[in-house]
């Protein structure tokens, strides 16, 4: 018996002592042994869940499916599902339909799946260096300091794989964003990177950063889904000296991101402040925001009209987004869901004349082929993903993201926990992962009959309700036929850029 007992300590520690070492599996790495109780578990969920606890489609704020279908594609697994949908059709409210056409296009044969942006980001305001994004799919922002090290690297790398670019978020930017990958380098209250020290804003510091970093575009973040006009603390235990380094606060104090900026103060001090940091870099400028109170946006895209100046993009998130830790009233109830926030802030823009001229982005759980699909439908011209881009690296749902007790190292500063999440391996399934879900996007459009997101628009949805009709996006959403459809030049330019 002890000799049985001593080999069966022997073989733990050598698996132990395996996975410690390997690279591969994060959850592995930090819980050599335990780790495959969850494993396990996984490979039971289907049956437990039939049985026991909850149906494909229930878990929030991601279903089993999504979370399934995030992790096959990253891992270049098949992602497909069998036995046709085990929603219910007929009785769901607000359900999408997407129509697709009788006359499909072929599927692409691009192994990189390429979707330019159909805009030239900072072209209408001739900003010097306005570009076409090469992806109309990007990571969205998540701060250095609410991701740890390594998750940082492995987005960055990431999208240097699948030519996309990665937002910093506000935390400023870090060396772990300079592994490759092209930014969009978001600015919020705190001006973390661009600081004075008595927390206002340093063009000074401002034009220094742009000089020493891969900066594509500048981001200035009003709000965001998780916590819309709150600010924010990061606590100085966890302000290292990497992370005080990037946002140029003291090491060890407590890091705090007030509720509004200082920089401006109105519309017309914010159409200021974009077009200074417009004209000393030559970048696009732009704004991120959740969208709560509509006469901001009316006055923004009023002003814009009769200025003739102002941002080049415009971020929308959902109030259903949102990687950071909040208090639950504002995660619950504070700002518009994705659809309703945006549908209005364009229609605003639409109604001027505006629409074309702005590079609009959606954020908020796009990052699934038919919620894509719908957010171009209703006037998007690129989409971030942020939470997906974390379940493609690694994250579990394990909503442990405000504890820094994350199990798979992707959203804590603990040493230990972060050591499990290997930024080469990681990087390469955020890379799949936006690759498929570019491969679906363009499986989407060409079953609808159209070779670019940009060509999608509201005919090409209906809505059904839980009385067996349907309602089209017009109807819902107060939109215009004419809205969102490219002119006939637009159509054959972006059939170009395609074919290119």
């Amino acid at each position: 018996m002890l000799w049985f007992i001593g080999f069966v300590l022997v073989f733990l520690g050598y698996v132990a002592w395996q996975n410690y070492h390997q690279t591969k599996h994060a959850i592995l790495r930090n819980f050599p042994l335990l780790g495959y109780a969850r494993y396990f578990l996984e490979t039971i969920g289907p049956e437990l869940r039939q049985y026991i606890i909850s149906a494909n489609n229930e878990e929030r704020p991601f279903s089993r499916d999504q979370r399934s279908w995030v992790y096959a594609s990253a891992k270049k697994d098949n992602n497909y599902f069998g036995f046709g949908t085990d929603n219910d059709l007929e009785l769901s409210a607000n359900y999408l339909i997407i129509k697709h056409s009788v006359f499909p296009l072929p599927e692409s044969h691009d192994p990189k799946y390429s979707i330019p942006c159909g805009k030239v980001l900072g072209a209408f305001n001739q900003r010097p260096k306005a570009f076409r994004p090469n992806s109309v799919v990007n990571v969205s922002g998540m701060s250095f300091g609410s991701l740890s090290a390594p998750a940082v690297e492995a987005l960055n790398r990431g999208v240097q794989i699948a030519g996309a670019m990665q937002s910093t978020g506000e935390g400023g930017i870090s060396r772990y964003h300079k592994m490759g990958g092209d930014l969009v380098w978001q600015i919020g209250t705190g001006y973390f990177g661009c600081r004075n020290q008595d927390g206002t804003f340093s063009l000074e510091k401002f034009l220094e950063t742009v000089q020493n970093a891969p900066v594509k575009a500048v981001e200035i973040k009003l709000s965001q889904g998780a916590k819309p006009g709150l600010g924010g603390v990061l606590p100085g235990a966890k302000v290292t000296e990497e992370i005080s380094e990037a946002r140029g606060v003291p090491v060890g104090q407590d890091c705090i991101s007030p509720s509004n900026h200082s920089a401006f103060f109105d519309v017309d001090s914010l159409i200021d402040f974009i077009e200074l940091l417009a004209s000393k870099t030559g970048l696009p400028i732009g704004i991120k925001s959740a969208v709560g109170d509509l006469e901001f946006w009316k006055l923004f895209a009023k002003r814009m009209l009769e200025r003739n100046q102002g941002a080049d993009f415009i971020t929308i998130d959902g109030g259903e987004g949102g990687t950071g830790a909040a208090p639950l009233a504002f995660t619950d109830h504070v700002s518009l869901p994705f659809k309703i926030g945006f549908s209005r802030v364009y229609a605003e823009f639409a109604k001027l004349g505006l629409h074309e001229r702005i590079v609009f982005i959606g954020s908020g759980k796009l990052g699934f082929p038919e919620d894509a699909l719908f957010a171009f439908g209703l006037g998007c011209d690129m989409i971030n993903v942020a939470r997906e881009a974390m379940l493609a690296i690694g994250c579990i749902q394990a909503q442990k993201c405000h504890t820094n007790h994350c199990p798979t190292g992707v959203a804590t500063q603990n040493k230990w926990l972060m050591r499990g999440l290997d930024p080469t391996d990681k990087s390469a399934r955020l890379a799949n992962y936006v690759l498929t879900l570019r491969k679906e996007l363009l499986r989407l459009c060409h079953a609808c009959g159209v070779p670019h997101p940009a060509m999608i628009s509201s005919k090409h949805f209906e809505i059904l309700n839980d009385a067996f009709g349907t309602q089209s996006l017009e109807t819902i959403f107060g939109y215009q036929s004419h809205w969102g459809v490219p002119s006939e030049a637009d159509q054959a330019a972006t059939r170009d850029i395609m074919k290119a």
